[in-house]
């Protein structure tokens, strides 16, 4: 996939037919409530991003999100907001080559992961709003997407010219890191693929870090970052993917998209300086981007 262009008319037919809109809760966003067999892991085999005469230089970029009830304001925020602000600013300023988006949600690991196809126009966001929301979990299952993007997808930007993919994933818990393996129940249960074998949480990202440059992202309230807190998530995904993990907090979520930028930016070589120092963000999306971005140092894995 990843044909067509994006466009601001596309975003604003969407927007207005669907009342995307700030006023409008997680709820009124996302109305399914059976999860589509087109998006669910369960029954799809590869998603591919494939140059075409349209992306000749394809660049697949892949949000994943949890989206357990503490997220729902994330997934709305994302909707009916950062993502189309993401795409059209990659395009207007040029931060990748021929972008194709793809959308993933994920909660426990016995439930699917759900994944849109990866685009190049509106239709990723017309996928997105048909993700359902709900249940709950311990960890931010983020090696669903990881296992996923290894195991499911092609990428031509890899394939054919040995760049790697952009993989950015968001969620509020904590990491679980060696306590989070995916066995082979849970392979069969949440992919229907039939392994023999377990997958701990790093081999997982390992995996995935062959064609994707992998980023977590850690949301949530002050709390998240206290190092006096248990419930602290912040220190666990450093110690899991040390220079790897960006911040954000949740009153801060309307600088999502310019927090995404930056980490793209830092993944294709710019300075901490540079990115912080954009003169296109207002005071407090810099605030927040300086916030996000302090730990991160991005080494080839």
């Amino acid at each position: 996939m990843g044909y067509g262009s994006y466009t601001a008319g596309d975003w604003q037919k969407l927007k207005i037919s669907r009342n995307l809109g700030a006023s409008q809760n997680a709820d009124q966003t996302f109305v399914r409530r059976n999860i589509s067999d087109k998006l669910n892991s369960k029954f799809i085999d590869i998603r591919e991003s494939f140059d075409s005469d349209d992306s000749p230089n394809s660049t697949p970029i892949i949000l994943g999100f949890d989206v357990t009830g503490s997220m729902g304001f994330l997934a709305n925020e994302i909707a009916t907001k950062s993502l189309n602000d993401t795409i059209t600013k990659i395009l207007s300023n040029k931060i990748v080559v021929n972008p194709h988006f793809m959308c993933a949600a994920f909660t426990d690991k016995l439930s699917p992961l759900q994944v849109t196809q990866f685009e190049a126009d509106i239709r990723v966001t017309e996928q997105l709003l048909d993700f359902v929301l709900g249940g709950g979990n311990q960890y931010s299952f983020d090696n669903l997407l990881w296992y996923f993007a290894a195991k499911h997808t092609v990428i031509d930007s890899y394939r054919k010219r040995g760049k790697k993919g952009i993989l950015i994933s968001i969620g509020d818990e904590i990491c679980g890191a060696d306590k989070n393996t995916l066995f082979s129940s849970d392979i069969k249960a949440v992919f229907n693929d039939h392994c023999y074998c377990s997958y701990s949480f790093n081999d997982t990202y390992k995996m995935a870090s062959e064609q994707y440059e992998v980023v977590h992202i850690v949301i949530g309230k002050d709390w998240r970052f206290d190092k006096k807190c248990n419930n602290n998530s912040y220190d666990g995904w450093q110690q899991a993917l040390p220079g790897r993990v960006g911040k954000i907090k949740a009153n801060d979520v309307e600088y999502l998209s310019d927090v995404i930028i930056a980490i793209i930016k830092l993944l294709n070589g710019a300075s901490k300086q540079e990115v912080t120092n954009n003169s296109m963000l207002t005071p407090a999306a810099k605030s927040a981007v300086a916030f996000a971005i302090e730990d991160m140092n991005i080494v080839e894995d």
